[in-house]
């Protein structure tokens, strides 16, 4: 059932990648009302107006309105009556397309008049102009606008016009970017705001324009605070349409439909967010279940030696499939080499590597229902005879996300799935996922921040930027609440990168490295080493250097520098690292200690780890795991 507050849903065609059937066709299917026609997607497109209107009645989309119409108000002549006749041919061309209403945004020529009434009257008679062919004007007051570039002000030229024809159009970049907000919108009457833009952004210290043109994303994935400015909206009485004006140079070179299904489900998302619609409650989130890893026999063989290494027992084989498990503590990973699975998909495609994670969640239905709702259909697996059916989403890489809940009678997903073997396990040297670390292609970090923020209820943390020795990597975390869930995202504009090197080497995106937690990481790596673990040397000028910066004690320095540990101090306490050799050069792991409240991940010491992975690539000698 449609909730009786959810507003339509637009897009402009400048938010998409493609020709313009091509964006009209990614909106339809995606599942949009309607769009906005950008007048450069009409120019460059090989038929006329009216073929752009029948191709958007076939697809069921509205045609929203027409844009942009530059550079109109407060002109003077002969430049005026200049206006009014371009004005004239662009409505020939909206009766053609069937749009209703035309954008005139806030003058920014430098021959421009600084002139209020001269404003209004030049947009009553524009929109008595538009009236007379049954169409409307609405007014957009641009951020750099030479004389109007507030929407109060912008409303003041407009109810001064009183035209019924002539309404305001809000784009929340525009109002948010500069600190304004929406306070006063309740005075505007509800049926003069025409049309809502929307668009997000991240803060950045640059002019305004450009941060417009090339920075702004979809609601959800910036930091403008959008939802609010949808709340207010709504409160005003608005009931149009909720449209999404985004310039952003990486979305313009993604999948169409890839970018109009983030587009939708970021509108469905701020809806709910602003109180108009309801969906299904963000899970609570209780961390890590399981790990899944695809693998073949040889590989499976091998990494299954690396997990003993690190502490973990064999702990059963799958009833019906070819599925191992191996556990320490609450830590579960999964080795899968069944044939005709998803598992034996992305081995495939990418080698050994994680293609599953498993979270721990209180209502696992409750969150595949949000996840549909947010379109993100359910997964499911083949399943065998007796086998638990866990709910499980796909990721935007095409990891699998299972979602497990607890089950009134205390079983779990391990005691009806697998022959369990019996294990004296001494006490564990790790205890729990701490976080894991996903490499991400170039201009995909807002569509993850999207997909986690909107599914799980993750928060995207501090975004750092990160010197390799052949480039930049950008890291964003998503974390839970309570911090259970962390999940760092890493991207590189360069292939030489030890993330650039991951994607191109294994096909795409997937997890990098998995962070597992220690209570005391000296003796965790002392015990691990004694298993055979050999773990990335750390150059003793790091220590002289953490020495110095931190202060630490000579005792302390040295046991961390005989057990190659790294180490990193912020305001809420201390985080102590340490590195494997990365498995078949595709993803490695991380013991981590906690002490006291530390939040980050290491960052500062990220340059090192990559030097000494670096230096191991190179052929470094003594550097494979054991098996």
């Amino acid at each position: 059932m449609v909730d009786p507050m959810s507003l339509p849903k637009s897009i402009a065609t400048v938010s998409l990648s493609g020709t313009l059937a091509e964006k009209m066709e990614a909106a339809a299917a995606i599942g949009f009302d309607g769009v906005e026609i950008f007048e450069n997607d009409l120019l460059t497109f090989e038929g006329s107006p009216a073929d752009v209107r029948y191709l958007a009645e076939s697809l069921g989309l509205t045609i929203t309105c027409f844009q942009p119409f530059r550079d109109f108000e407060a002109m003077p002549q002969p430049q005026r009556e200049r206006n009014m006749d371009r004005a004239e041919r662009k409505f020939d061309v909206m009766a053609q397309l069937g749009a209703e209403l035309l954008l005139v945004c806030s003058n920014v020529s430098a021959a421009s008049v600084d002139d209020d009434e001269g404003a209004s009257a030049d947009l009553a008679e524009l929109a008595e102009r538009a009236r007379r062919r049954g169409l409307r004007v609405g007014y957009e007051a641009l951020a750099w606008g030479r004389n109007v570039n507030a929407w109060r002000h912008a409303w003041r030229i407009v109810e001064a016009a009183g035209h019924p024809a002539l309404g305001l159009i809000l784009d929340s970049f525009h109002i948010l970017a500069v600190g304004d907000d929406l306070a006063g919108l309740a005075a505007v009457p509800a049926d003069k705001i025409f049309l809502a833009q929307l668009a997000d952004a991240p803060k950045l210290s640059m002019d305004v324009l450009s941060w417009s043109r090339h920075f702004r994303n979809f609601p959800g994935q910036g930091q403008l605070p959008v939802a609010a400015f949808v709340r207010d909206l709504i409160g005003a009485g608005y009931r149009g349409a909720l449209s999404l004006e985004i310039f952003n140079d990486e979305f313009r070179s993604a999948p169409a439909r890839l970018m109009a299904r983030d587009g939708l489900r970021s509108l469905l998302l701020v809806e709910a967010e602003a109180g108009a619609t309801a969906l299904p409650p963000v899970a609570a989130l209780d961390g890590v279940e399981f790990l899944e890893f695809a693998v073949d026999e040889q590989s499976g063989r091998r990494l299954a030696e690396v997990l003993r290494g690190l502490g973990f027992h064999y702990a059963g084989r799958h009833r019906s499939k070819s599925v191992d498990l191996f556990r320490q503590g609450r830590i579960n990973m999964i080795l899968n080499t069944e044939q005709d699975s998803a598992a034996a998909e992305h081995f495939q495609f990418h080698g050994p590597s994680v293609c599953a994670m498993a979270f721990r969640v209180d209502d696992a239905p409750r969150a595949a229902r949000r996840a549909e709702a947010l379109l993100c259909p359910p997964w499911q697996e083949p399943i065998g005879p007796g086998e638990r059916r866990i709910p499980a989403l796909r990721a935007p890489d095409g990891t699998l996300l299972y979602l497990v809940e607890p089950v009134a009678d205390g079983s779990t997903i391990y005691d009806t799935d697998f022959e369990l073997f019996y294990d004296a396990a001494a006490e564990p040297l790790l205890t729990s996922v701490d976080h894991i670390a996903q490499a991400l292609p170039m201009g995909r970090m807002d569509h993850f921040v999207l997909f986690y923020r909107a599914l799980l209820g993750l928060a995207p943390e501090q975004l750092w930027e990160i010197p390799d020795a052949m480039g930049l990597i950008r890291s964003r975390a998503m974390a839970s609440p309570g911090g259970d869930i962390r999940l760092p995202l890493n991207v590189s504009e360069s292939r030489d990168t030890t993330t650039g090197r991951f994607l191109t080497t294994f096909s795409g995106a997937g997890v990098q490295h998995i962070a597992i937690a220690s209570t005391d990481i000296v003796r965790t790596m002392r015990g691990l080493s004694a298993r055979g673990v050999r773990f990335l040397p750390i150059p003793n000028n790091y220590y002289e250097d953490i020495a110095a910066r931190w202060g630490l004690d000579e005792e302390r320095l040295e046991l961390f520098r005989e057990n190659n540990v790294l180490y990193d101090r912020d305001d809420g306490g201390e985080f102590l690292h340490a590195y494997t050799h990365a498995f078949d050069d595709r993803f490695f792991f991380e013991i981590v200690q906690r002490i006291g409240g530390y939040r980050q991940y290491g960052a500062a010491n990220a340059a090192v780890r990559m030097a000494a992975q670096a230096q191991r690539r190179n052929g470094a000698p003594g550097t494979e795991l054991p098996g």
